[in-house]
This record gives C-alpha cells, sequence and structure tokens, in this order.
C-alpha cells in the first residue's frame, strides 16, 4: 500500500504517544498500535515489514509455541522481534511494528515472529503476509467466540494467503486440512503404547471424515479429535508427516526428520507439551535452523511460568498451571495431567472467566463439555474451587463421581489455601484463566508457606 504523508503523521504521533508511554512506566504494547489503527485502518498495510515474516497461531498452545520457538532464536544469535510480552491481536501486532521501526517506518530487524490470535487473521493477514505459518491445532474454543471449531477453519482458510508455506499438526485432521493448496510440511507424534483407538473425552469434533463425511477407521485417537484415521468411504486419511516424534522419555524425545534421528529436550512429556515442542522443532528446521544446534538450544529452555510451574518444598510441590477457563479442552488436558501426576494430589480450581466476573454473567455450559470425571480419581485427594461460580464447579464435580468429602468450594478466592488439609499431598495444583495468573501466583507463595510450616512443625 502507498504511504501517504498522513500515514507518517499517524506514525510520528504513535510513536510519540508510546515513548510517552515508556517514560510514564506503562509497557505500551497494545495502546500505540490501537491509536494507530483508529486513526489510519489501514495502517499495518501500509507499514513496512521486515525481510521474513512468522506467524503462530491455532486454538491452543501457540503461546507456548512461539516462547519456545523465540528463546532458540535468541539462543542461537537470530537478529529478531517478536510479540512475546504484548497483544496477539491486530491492535498488539500494530504495536510491534511501531515500537521495531524508525521514525520512517523501516524495520530495524529483519525477521519478526507474531503469535496470531485466530480471530484477528481477518485484520492482519491481508495486510501483513508471512513467510511461513504454523498452526499448532483446531479446537471448540470458547462459546463466546469460537465454540465451533469448523467456523475457525473456515475462518483461517478465508484469511491465509494462498501460497503461504504451512507447518500443520498431522494428527489433526482439521488442522491438516488447512489451506490445502499451499506447500505445507506436517509434525505428529507416532502411536504411543499408552494410545488406544476410543476417546476418552466428552468433546469429539472430528465425529465423521472432514471431506466426504464418511465413516472413520481410528488407528488411535489419543485424546479428543487428535489422532490418526482413515475414512472408509473416500479414503482421506491423516498425512505422512516430516517431523515424527517416535519415542517419548520423561526427558527427551526423537524425532525422525527426513529418514534421521534425532533427540530433543522435554520441558514436560505430557502429550500437549510434546506436541508444543515438536511443533517448534518443525517450524524452525523449515526455517532452516539445524536440528542439532535447536536441540542444543531448547536444552536450557522451559515451559513459560506463566503457563506451568513447579515450586518445591521438602519433597512436595506448589504446581501453578494454566487450565484457560471457558476453553473445555484446554481444561480436560490440565485435568488428565493432574490425574496422570505421580502422587496424592489437591487442586485449587481458579476457572472464573475474568471479564464475565467484572461486567457480566458467565455461560457455564462449558463445563459439561470438559473432562472434570478426570479429577474424579483416587489421586486427587481434595479439590477445592473459589470464586463467583463455586456453585457450578461443585455441582459439576459432584456429576463427575467426586465424593463431596473430597470437596471444598467457597465465594471468595483468597481463603483457598487456607483450607488445605494438612498433610495429605503430596503435590498442590493451582489451575487458572489466562487473566488470573496474579491471583494464581499470590495463592501459590500462600500454598508454599503453608508446605513450609506444616514441613517445620514435623521437624519438631
Amino acid at each position: 500500500m502507498k504511504r501517504t504523508p498522513y500515514f507518517y503523521l499517524v506514525l510520528f504521533v504513535s510513536k510519540l504517544v508510546r515513548f510517552l508511554l515508556l517514560k510514564l512506566g506503562r509497557n505500551a504494547t497494545n495502546f500505540p498500535g490501537e491509536l494507530a489503527i483508529w486513526l489510519c485502518r489501514s495502517f499495518i498495510g501500509r507499514m513496512p515489514k521486515p525481510e521474513k515474516v512468522v506467524c503462530i497461531t491455532g486454538t491452543n498452545g501457540k503461546t507456548t509455541v512461539a516462547n519456545l520457538v523465540e528463546d532458540v532464536l535468541e539462543r542461537t544469535g537470530a537478529d529478531f522481534y517478536c510479540n512475546r510480552n504484548g497483544s496477539n491481536v491486530y491492535s498488539g501486532v500494530a504495536s510491534l511494528l511501531i515500537s521495531n521501526s524508525d521514525w520512517r517506518g523501516r524495520p530495524t530487524k529483519k525477521l519478526a515472529v507474531f503469535e496470531l490470535d485466530e480471530r484477528s487473521s481477518n485484520l492482519i493477514l491481508p495486510y501483513m503476509r508471512p513467510d511461513i505459518m504454523l498452526c499448532t491445532n483446531i479446537f471448540r474454543d470458547s462459546y463466546k467466540r469460537n465454540a465451533h471449531p469448523e467456523f475457525i477453519l473456515d475462518f483461517l482458510n478465508k484469511y491465509i494467503p494462498d501460497g503461504v508455506p504451512m507447518v500443520l499438526n498431522a494428527d489433526d485432521m482439521m488442522c491438516s486440512e488447512l489451506k490445502p493448496g499451499n506447500p505445507r510440511a506436517y509434525f505428529s507424534i507416532a502411536r504411543q503404547p499408552s494410545d488406544g483407538e476410543g476417546s476418552r473425552n466428552i468433546v469429539q469434533d472430528v465425529p465423521a471424515c472432514p471431506r466426504c463425511g464418511g465413516e472413520l477407521k481410528w488407528d488411535f485417537r489419543r485424546y479428543h479429535h487428535i489422532g490418526r484415521a482413515a475414512c472408509k468411504d473416500c479414503g482421506f486419511s491423516s498425512p505422512k508427516a516430516g517431523y515424527t516424534a517416535v519415542g517419548l522419555t520423561e526427558t527427551d524425545m526423537e524425532v525422525d526428520i527426513g529418514g534421521e534421528s534425532f533427540r530433543f529436550p522435554l520441558a514436560n512429556s505430557a502429550y500437549i507439551n510434546v506436541y508444543n515442542s515438536l511443533a517448534a522443532v518443525a517450524l524452525l528446521c523449515e526455517l532452516g535452523l539445524e536440528p542439532g544446534k535447536i536441540a542444543g538450544a531448547l536444552g536450557s529452555v522451559g515451559i513459560s511460568a506463566t503457563r506451568y510451574m513447579e515450586e518445591e518444598v521438602n519433597g512436595r510441590k506448589a504446581i501453578l498451571h494454566l487450565a484457560k477457563g471457558q476453553n473445555p479442552v484446554a481444561c480436560s488436558r490440565a485435568f488428565q495431567n493432574i490425574r496422570d501426576y505421580p502422587g496424592k494430589k489437591a487442586v485449587i480450581l481458579f476457572l472464573d472467566d475474568f471479564f464475565d466476573a467484572q461486567h457480566t454473567v458467565e455461560n457455564v455450559s462449558w463445563l459439561y463439555d470438559a473432562d472434570f470425571e478426570f479429577l474424579a480419581d483416587g489421586s486427587v485427594v481434595q479439590l477445592i474451587a473459589a470464586g463467583a461460580r463455586h456453585w457450578d464447579v461443585y455441582l459439576r464435580l459432584l456429576l463427575a463421581g467426586v465424593p463431596a468429602e473430597r470437596i471444598d468450594h467457597m465465594p471468595g478466592t483468597g481463603g483457598a489455601a487456607e483450607v488445605l488439609r494438612p498433610g495429605e499431598p503430596d503435590s498442590v495444583f493451582i489451575l487458572y484463566d489466562v487473566y488470573t495468573i496474579r491471583l494464581a501466583e499470590d495463592t501459590q507463595r500462600l500454598v508454599v508457606e503453608r508446605l513450609k510450616k506444616e514441613a517445620a512443625k514435623n521437624a519438631d
């Protein structure tokens, strides 16, 4: 798009506003871009772009994958910028372009990595063509935004430009069909001993062939619609992947890349985190990095503390675990991770939607798409539901088969740590929504203090 004098005026004003916000101690990750787009709707399209643009999207895992990619690029000396500490919607992308350009709008670095909210693709991708794009998966999400995954698939198909090379999840039959005419590379986890043919989840968004609606024959279904299958009618099947994790341990994965085997470290061996690490490896390889360099850089990288963090006290743990309230698939993954975690567990649930609690009424029907049944396992010795919707969560836990004597619930969040039963759990999980990380961190500190007091008392 042509750059007019008015565009340069908007750029100058936005940069000045960003400068003033930073002087005032604000982070300036969203407002300068929001202002620029308000003043000039085509601002992103007119703004000069770096030589190479990488975009990462998907329902779940895009932030973790973006963080892994950015960490590896940083450790391998790449000259790039990213929206790691900012918004993944159109205003955040505009702010990032503003902050990484000179006063004439020329980019200061040659590579940009953007995490993109899938619902913002219509406001970004028509004006910024990626050189490569990764999609982690396509699931149903919040009923307010992305409850129908086929809607999201259609949305992305409409706005991702033709010809953009794609990196896609071969084990997701919706994700693997994204932009079918574009060049593509796939990643996959080979069948593991724990995989079976039947889904253990309430939500199954691919009950039939995505192409013809015929019956699917599953080789295995790992969770929800993640797995490998073929259509009995039209022959459509899960695609063969060029990046396949063939062996998994607690600490690493063996990946077949074009017939050659490489080992990459894992920060966490839960399937969702294996997929995230594998997606990052595939994208980095497609960018031209050597697998050995990627493996070396990943060795010093962990999961973002805003997604998962453990703190140990005398052999017991207080664990922060993102659950993404109103997202039944993300919550189900968290619940299964807790069930599979060794030892006895207590779980504090902060699942209320932050903005709904402030301004409106929350739709709780998503609770019945989430697999709370995982929390009925005998290893989960206590569940604490805290927040305005504590009665709804309490009812859902009862319907999931959790004995009432294991459940505590309360309208306030401040006292959740205080009702922990002393001595019972080996680990305390704190599950929280994206926007309640500060509440979760404060609660983790209180849990750690409580565990320390118990340890000191037992030592006496």
